[in-house]
């Protein structure tokens, strides 16, 4: 990639000179490739992907700002976005990672973020969970809105790549179904929206840092269930969270619902077994309701 580009709008953004002297790749998931750029004193995180992607990095920098903006929880600092070359870039804050792990810290601050609301339910844009496009239109019920811009819509994109049969049909039922579960009156909480363990770290004064998001204002059970799908965050987390603002009655439930939206993407990522899983979870929860 030609730097210069970068360069120019990290100075416009900065109001500092900026020239990058190394660059050594950072890895990357399964969506983008990342670089750590530096001119010797100043250093940047750089997300890279196709320039068609560069609404999903400016979605992803405006949900920084969001969070940012709560005061709650450390998150890096958005500096540019934009695109040269067929490449699209989103320049950040670098925060060195490798400090002590305080999960009773994280639990508290996250609990203070979802404190943060809004009116209704969604976000000012829509973006993306993973590269998938994640709708985001505000709508003042909650289950309305998990119904059409989460499961029905993830149910839509795997029925469009071949996901039929009984996952449709049970899932249909399931959409018609489950706001039986959904009795406990959640209020519209700013979330992380892909909170599992690979989106946290600490920096090297032991502070939270969590990254990586899918803004939205929705029920703070989402983001939780989300931090127990893959694991992680250990019991001191949960109990510090508990402890600033209880979680309600019945969320040991509810979390399964939550975390289908999370598994049906991963079906329509990356297939595979996330079918069966999917399938389970959706029975599972038509059991609940009975």
């Amino acid at each position: 990639m030609q730097w210069q580009p970068l360069e120019a709008a990290v100075e416009r953004a900065t109001g500092r000179a900026f020239k990058v002297r190394d660059s050594r790749s950072m890895g990357g998931g399964c969506i983008n490739q990342a670089v750590l750029v530096s001119d010797g004193k100043r250093s940047f995180f750089v997300k890279l992907n196709a320039a068609s992607k560069l609404s999903m990095f400016e979605a992803e920098a405006a949900g920084l700002d969001d969070m940012r903006a709560a005061d709650a929880i450390r998150v890096p600092e958005p500096v540019c976005t934009g695109s040269s070359d067929g490449n699209a870039w989103f320049v950040m804050e670098y925060i060195p990672m490798g400090g002590r792990s305080n999960a009773r810290l994280a639990g508290e601050q996250l609990a203070l973020m979802h404190r943060k609301q809004a009116d209704a339910f969604g976000w000012r844009m829509d973006n993306t969970i993973g590269s998938t496009p994640q709708p985001n239109d505000w709508m003042n019920d909650w289950v309305a809105f998990w119904r059409e811009q989460r499961l029905g819509f993830q149910l839509q994109l795997a029925a469009r790549n071949g996901h039929g049969g009984a996952l449709q049909s049970r899932g249909e039922k399931l959409l018609s179904s489950f706001d039986r579960l959904l009795d406990h009156d959640p209020v519209p909480s700013l979330l992380h929206g892909d909170l599992w363990g690979g989106n946290i770290g600490y920096d090297r004064e032991g502070n939270p840092v969590i990254f990586d998001p899918a803004v939205y204002f929705g029920d703070r059970e989402a983001d939780l269930a989300m931090t127990e799908l893959f694991g992680g965050f250990g019991t001191a987390f949960y109990e510090t969270y508990d402890a600033v603002w209880p979680i309600d009655r019945g969320y040991a439930v509810r979390k399964t619902l939550y975390n289908l939206y999370h598994i049906l993407n991963h079906l329509n990522l990356f297939g595979g077994g996330y079918a069966g899983q999917a399938q389970g979870m959706i029975d599972r929860l038509l059991a609940e309701i009975g």
